[in-house]
């Protein structure tokens, strides 16, 4: 007796590849790659990701951060901008005198003053030269801190955070007193004598610039290193098999994989350094002999409250705002020019 035909399977026909009728294929006879060309979308049509159809949930979690910073940030902002405008010095305060608006002649004094001039291109100079030494230094000691063992790496790590926990004006004393040209240390060693580290102009500016880095590096040190470990190891191996020195593969592995890492600590170094406050007030005794060590953040001080010259401190507090966000913008805009995503 002959076998009976097999009877159709509970889960449907069996899909056959290439046919009209094969999963996946579209209506019978129609083409696959015809199909999926209407399907898909137009090439300029954004791509939407999981996280651009929340709504306005995002925005509720950030509304008391937000509502926070807009207390401690905009109000003042708003309040620094206002007075940069007036005529607001101790005749106004004490209610002596009336408020007078002034418009943009408290600029127009400022750009006039050859001080301000002389004071913005210290300040640049300065800042430049901290922002360098730094990222070299934290750099250079996260490149470290991935060759050395376990023991010395966490030594190294310790005395770094220490060094970045320590207050501003407690270092700046400790700094001044190593250099003190009577009691320090520093100037027992042979060849200095009773040199005064403070008494001229680019050597009180050299001490200071040597203790923003050493309270600055941290941080540069601890996110190029949490950035390097994030590297594929068999990346940097086959760059050392190729014969490529440490100093290639720094420059041509590791920096454009770092790159938004970098740009990261390049901004924040550059706000910090820029406008240096304590350090130079402490360690050349609020702006050094004559002025010579002045930079913007002291000037300020200096015009609103050793001159009660408000209106004036506030100009210079808005123009250095305003260069600032113009640093960061152009430096973040080239890199994404460059194709860094963010």
């Amino acid at each position: 007796m002959p076998d009976a035909a097999p009877g159709p399977r509970a889960d449907g026909p069996v899909a056959v590849a290439g046919h009209p009728g094969a999963a996946g294929a579209g209506p019978a006879g129609a083409d696959p790659r015809k199909t999926a060309r209407r399907t898909a979308p137009p090439p300029g049509t954004p791509r939407r990701g999981p996280g651009r159809n929340g709504g306005w949930t995002p925005w509720l979690y950030l509304a008391p951060a937000l509502a926070v910073l807009g207390g401690l940030l905009v109000y003042p902002v708003y309040q620094l901008g206002l007075i940069s405008f007036l005529r607001y010095t101790q005749a106004q305060v004490s209610g002596g005198e009336p408020t007078g608006f002034r418009g943009l002649d408290n600029y127009r004094e400022l750009f006039a003053d050859d001080q301000f001039r002389q004071v913005l291109l210290a300040t640049a100079g300065f800042a430049a030269a901290c922002v360098a030494a730094t990222l070299a230094v934290g750099c250079a000691l996260a490149v470290l801190l991935t060759r050395v063992r376990a023991l010395p790496r966490l030594a190294l790590m310790l005395a770094a955070l220490g060094a970045w926990a320590t207050p501003t004006i407690t270092g700046s004393t400790v700094w001044l007193f190593l250099f003190d040209p009577d009691f320090g240390p520093v100037d027992r060693l042979p060849g200095l004598g009773d040199f005064s580290w403070t008494y001229g102009r680019y050597s009180a500016f050299l001490l200071v610039l040597l203790e923003v880095v050493w309270c600055s590096f941290p941080f540069v040190m601890v996110t190029v290193y949490a950035g390097i470990r994030a590297v594929p190891s068999e990346v940097l191996e086959a760059a050392a098999l190729d014969g490529a020195s440490q100093w290639r593969i720094w420059r041509s592995v590791l920096t454009p994989m770092l790159r938004p890492i970098l740009a990261i600590v390049t901004v924040q170094s550059v706000i910090w350094d820029f406008k240096v406050f304590t350090q130079i007030y402490v360690m050349t005794g609020g702006g050094g002999i004559a002025g010579q060590n002045l930079v913007l953040n002291v000037y300020a001080y200096q015009k609103a409250f050793a001159s009660s010259q408000y209106s004036l401190g506030s100009a210079i507090g808005v123009m250095m705002l305003l260069m600032l966000l113009a640093v960061t913008l152009g430096y973040l805009r080239l890199l994404r020019r460059q194709g860094e995503e963010l």
